[in-house]
């Protein structure tokens, strides 16, 4: 179960909306939804959490790229929202997967008997995922919110309902707990 939701900032402080991610399959999706709820340009800070078992920290600052922080990239790469950001962290392509798998001989009939040794450079599953995986932890920009009164330190060291901290820091918990 996922909770997203966007924080706009305005001048009167933040206003918030829970936003459905069905429509959402790439990062830059993420970040014209975000735009979309911008007021004059200025930034929106969308979240997305997985019960607890990682967070995401999207931020929009008018047209500049998105900035992106994950609480544990291997955790969220399992899930479909968390796979998307980590991917794009990291500097996938989703089309390279399918190449890389278009290319293996999963069956071993093409070359008549398949190969008998064991060797770990010849695991299909490494082929396509790569030796290394997502870290074991966070990835991203984890200064993204220092202007805003998160520093990487603090948001290195959250876990659990980390986006309630998140929200207190910003001075937005009201508006953030109303569309929980």
């Amino acid at each position: 179960m996922y909770f997203a939701a966007l924080l706009a900032r305005t001048e009167d402080g933040w206003e918030a909306s829970d936003t459905e991610l069905d429509d959402v399959e790439t990062l830059t999706d993420l970040a014209d939804l975000a735009r979309e709820a911008a007021v004059d340009d200025d930034t929106v800070v969308a979240f997305i959490e997985q019960e607890d078992a990682w967070f995401g920290v999207i931020r929009v600052d008018g047209e500049d790229d998105p900035r992106v922080f994950l609480s544990n990239a291997a955790i969220a790469a399992r899930s479909s929202y968390g796979a998307m950001l980590t991917d794009e962290l990291l500097g996938r392509d989703d089309d390279d997967a399918t190449d890389d798998l278009d290319s293996l001989d999963l069956d071993g009939t093409e070359d008549g008997e398949p190969e008998s040794d064991n060797n770990a450079d010849d695991d299909p599953l490494e082929a396509v995922n790569g030796s290394d995986g997502p870290p074991h932890g966070p990835l991203g920009d984890a200064a993204l919110l220092a202007d805003l009164g998160v520093s990487d330190k603090e948001l290195l060291a959250l876990n659990g309902d980390a986006l309630s901290t998140i929200a207190d820091s910003l001075g937005c918990t009201e508006v953030l707990e109303a569309v929980r």
